[in-house]
């Protein structure tokens, strides 16, 4: 189907799945910056292409192209061509096993994963936009629930995979120092020299090795962080000129900037939706 002369999004949480956060969009110029989320991102695009780059590979998809994004990956999106339309959710790790246990009728005992983020399945892609369809027009709670739950059952009986740990280096240990200083000390306004010195790195050894360890540099993790963080405070009902003072930005249009460009939709959508 062509899309339409407009960009939208339509974003909401649904009650029949613990409130896990749902997405319909079409973007014509809208950009991603780079971001993570806390839960799994799973979902496929229906028509147009766009293009994303994860782990530092950067790739085109379109129609038939599934997302299979695990948390904490970071990656970012920028429309191919003349845009794309796509639909996403975003489960967390203890409802999508909820969901395998379901299924299969076993105990999941491991952290589920997909190894690839980007895979060309048009079939699975197709059962992915019908299960969803569902959930956006509001059909009843069976018919919502088999069908997603069948079609995330199957996307990770043939592409999933457990997490395998990595070895830790000297590097890794100090940017994971960083890294943790960062998420607890959001909301605070941290300068490159502090950061060096809990990493026991140089400034300039601090930034290349934290960009090859997690693809982000410490000061878009932050605000990436700082933007996760206010979706929590957001679910919660509170104001956004409140929670852009909570988690360190600048002002309101500093933090509804950063937002959008993580989230493709404003900190009011997201509250409302």
């Amino acid at each position: 189907m062509p899309l339409a002369g407009v960009e939208r999004a339509r974003f909401w949480r649904d009650r029949r799945f613990r409130n896990m956060e749902c997405l319909s969009a079409s973007f014509l110029t809208h950009e991603y910056a780079p971001h993570a989320h806390d839960t799994f991102s799973i979902g496929a695009i229906e028509s147009g292409t766009q293009i994303a780059t994860m782990k530092g590979v950067r790739e085109e998809t379109g129609a038939g192209d599934l997302y299979l994004i695990d948390p904490g990956v970071v990656h970012d999106g920028v429309p191919g061509g003349e845009g794309y339309r796509y639909r996403m959710i975003y489960p967390d790790t203890k409802l999508f096993v909820d969901i395998l246990e379901d299924v299969t009728g076993n105990a999941f005992n491991a952290t589920p994963s997909f190894p690839k983020e980007l895979l060309n399945d048009p079939e699975m892609a197709a059962a992915f936009h019908t299960a969803h369809r569902v959930l956006e027009s509001g059909a009843g709670a069976l018919e919502s629930e088999e069908g997603m739950f069948r079609v995330l059952a199957a996307i990770f009986q043939r592409y999933g995979s457990t997490i395998v740990v990595p070895v830790d280096t000297k590097e890794r240990t100090a940017v994971g120092r960083a890294r943790d200083y960062l998420t607890d000390s959001f909301d605070s306004d941290i300068g490159l020299d502090e950061l060096a010195k809990v990493a026991g790195l140089s400034r300039a050894h601090l930034i290349r090795a934290f960009r090859r360890e997690y693809h982000i540099t410490p000061h878009a993790f932050l605000t990436d962080k700082r933007v996760r963080e206010a979706r929590k405070l957001l679910r919660s009902g509170q104001a956004p000129a409140d929670v852009a003072i909570q988690c360190g930005f600048a002002d309101q249009a500093h933090f509804t900037r950063h937002f959008k460009a993580r989230t493709g939709v404003t900190p009011g959508q997201y509250r409302a939706g």
